[in-house]
């Protein structure tokens, strides 16, 4: 059962909820009825403990060890076996940062790392041992990077991500936008979030002001993996959105054991366009250390694109990438 929301009037609910996230398994899998004796579940690490919003687990199957949700946020053992080509950095983005917080490793956009914190932690995130601070993803540390895009014509669309830049409040995301309005040559803001899908309670009245004083065209990516994770409180999210002018797409990653038949990617693509939201991308798992018992072969995953494109129209298939360091953009499989 979901704590009792005491929300005082200053504090948005999302705070709130955001504040009561599941952070331990025994909680987790209690919630679920799951007997702790039936996993290898390994400790909580320091550095990427487990964190899932209530919400999030109220969509899961109770008494299911192998609920897909489940999988994306559960602590298992495999992820303390070390895999050759497995790398803490699997995209070298740190040789792509010019200043701490911004990357630049494509032509004509570059991405701000605004926060280091999520309302979820996935147990795939190609970030999951991203140094933030070094990278300095606070407010007190925005100048260099906005300095960088004033001096850098050729950036028009900047990409704010994290982290979830979501997870910042009201406030400070304005206090960041209002630094960016008098960027002439920045024409689009791009946010990539996953707080729309886990907690899309931070879709309130707060954040469809912010969006709608922004001056820039606004798209927002949100992070889906899996049908089940669209519910209704999540439809009502993505209808505020695109109501608010917002561009909405989708991204996921091909992920074994949550996703990886071609009937999961069929309904995702459907109930997301459902929800007024398009599938952009299909991600090739990034070889992050630690998620490995996560990746689905390029063979295998061309054959589900495949089959996925037999059934649906050309706007609902996703396109299957990788990213791989150096090269100009997404490479397409």
């Amino acid at each position: 059962m979901i704590p009792r929301i005491q929300t005082p009037e200053h504090r948005p609910v999302w705070q709130t909820l955001l504040a009561q996230a599941v952070k331990s398994t025994d909680e987790l899998l209690t919630l679920l009825q799951i007997d702790p004796a039936q996993l290898k579940t390994r400790p909580l690490t320091d550095n990427f403990p487990l964190r899932v919003p209530h919400g999030f687990v109220q969509r899961m199957n109770k008494g299911d060890s192998r609920d897909p949700l489940l999988l994306q946020v559960l602590p298992v053992q495999q992820e303390t076996v070390a895999t050759d080509g497995w790398l803490c950095d699997p995209l070298e983005e740190l040789d792509a940062m010019p200043v701490p917080g911004l990357l630049h490793k494509y032509r004509g956009r570059a991405l701000l790392t605004v926060t280091g914190a999520c309302a979820i932690h996935c147990r795939y995130c190609f970030r999951r041992h991203f140094p933030y601070a070094d990278a300095n993803p606070t407010s007190d540390h925005w100048q260099p990077s906005i300095k960088y895009i004033e001096q850098h014509p050729d950036i028009t669309e900047l990409i704010l991500s994290g982290g979830d830049p979501l997870t910042l409040t009201d406030a400070r995301l304005q206090s960041l936008t209002d630094r960016l309005a008098d960027i002439e040559h920045l024409h689009t803001l791009r946010i990539h979030t996953r707080l729309p899908i886990v907690l899309p309670e931070r879709v309130d009245a707060g954040l469809l002001a912010w969006l709608a004083s922004q001056r820039q065209k606004l798209v927002m990516v949100v992070h889906s993996n899996h049908p089940n994770e669209v519910d209704a409180a999540v439809i009502d999210a993505m209808s505020q959105l695109s109501r608010a002018g917002v561009t909405l797409l989708n991204q996921s990653v091909l992920l074994q054991g949550v996703n990886d038949t071609a009937t999961t990617l069929i309904n995702l693509s459907e109930r997301l366009f459902a929800a007024g939201v398009l599938p952009y991308y299909l991600h090739q798992l990034d070889r992050v250390q630690g998620a490995a018992h996560f990746d689905v072969d390029t063979a295998t995953a061309r054959k589900l694109i495949a089959e996925v494109s037999a059934c649906l129209p050309g706007y609902l298939v996703p396109r299957l990438v990788q990213e791989i360091p150096g090269m100009p953009g997404k490479t397409p499989l």
